[in-house]
């Protein structure tokens, strides 16, 4: 078994993170993979970082390859690219769900390598890409549906454009932020601020993780539509307003969340083809648009507080030198 020294992010306390040197043990079976890139996934970061993952949640919401614990210390990530050092496959680029670490190793099966379409640059996007794939399913989208995006982040994005990809459908990412509306065009999808957004869509999908969008998302919904709540809200309180139209028009909310395949395609996806299917689905250049920003993992320390409560960030991309 051969060992290897490796810079990764660490967690220590609410609000606090840092550097730390670790040992990164390969053994048979396993590829050592030196990292190219990684990315923040700022919404389910964000809670981690400012201890907001619910004591009955710590399990259920471990990261495949975390270390630590919810309750800090904790190693948190899940979008690693880069490229195999070890065995027949040396010099492959490969996306692995590992948190951000110089260097590490997995099992074969957990490397999936890039398709030839897909640039290391933007493969940080396949956790993000395989949520939203996860969302299309659970939202049954057909032809011609009409459907509203709350909350162009990342993952709403990535939803939008899936969808805006399906012959006839009327997409619009509505979101408070006036200069989403340019991502929302790159993408092939109309742009509303909540207060302009037209209702009676077929779907509609909430990604905003705030009461306000939430509501807004019963606004929009159609006759008996269905609302899938995509956004996970940590430890915080909600409130969702069922007293006026939702009981009227027969409105259906579902949950998405991508740690299970939704059953009517369980028997026949797992989690490496759906990963797989994320991969191919990132070989648009429009996709580029949604990196917001690139440190370097030397800064991260410094730089990740701010990362995650700006705005204006979509996914921050780190980069390994």
């Amino acid at each position: 078994m051969s060992v290897e020294r490796a810079s990764a992010f660490w967690i220590s306390a609410p609000g606090e993170g840092e550097l730390r040197h670790v040992d990164v043990s390969c053994g048979d079976g396993d590829v050592l993979i030196r990292t190219l890139y990684s990315g923040i996934s700022r919404g389910t970061e964000r809670l981690v970082f400012h201890g907001q993952v619910p004591a009955s949640e710590h399990e259920t919401m471990r990261s495949p390859f975390q270390e630590g614990s919810f309750s800090y210390p904790v190693k948190y990530g899940y979008a690693a690219v880069g490229e195999v050092q070890n065995t027949h496959s040396e010099g492959q680029i490969v996306f692995a769900l590992f948190p951000h670490q110089s260097c590490f190793s997995v099992p074969q099966p957990a490397a999936f390598p890039l398709p030839p379409g897909v640039p290391a640059a933007r493969a940080v996007l396949a956790a993000n890409m395989e949520t939203a794939l996860n969302i299309l399913w659970d939202a049954g989208v057909g032809p011609g549906d009409k459907i509203a995006v709350v909350g162009c982040g990342v993952v709403g994005a990535l939803a939008g454009y899936l969808a805006a990809q399906i012959p006839g459908t009327d997409v619009s990412l509505i979101d408070i932020d006036p200069s989403r509306a340019a991502l929302a065009e790159k993408l092939g999808c109309a742009f509303s601020n909540p207060d302009d957004a037209t209702g009676d869509a077929d779907v509609v999908i909430h990604a905003s993780a705030s009461d306000a969008g939430f509501a807004n998302s019963i606004a929009l919904a159609g006759v008996e539509a269905t609302i899938v709540e995509a956004s996970w809200y940590g430890t915080k309180a909600t409130k969702a307003p069922l007293g006026g139209r939702f009981h009227q028009r027969r409105l259906r909310i579902i949950a998405s969340q991508v740690g299970r395949i939704p059953a009517q395609r369980a028997a026949r996806w797992d989690f490496s083809r759906r990963m797989r299917k994320a991969l191919t689905l990132l070989e648009d250049p429009r996709l580029d648009s949604l990196i917001s920003g690139e440190s370097e993992l030397s800064n991260l320390p410094r730089d990740y507080a701010a990362i995650l409560t700006d705005p204006s960030t979509l996914c921050h991309r780190i980069r390994y030198t």
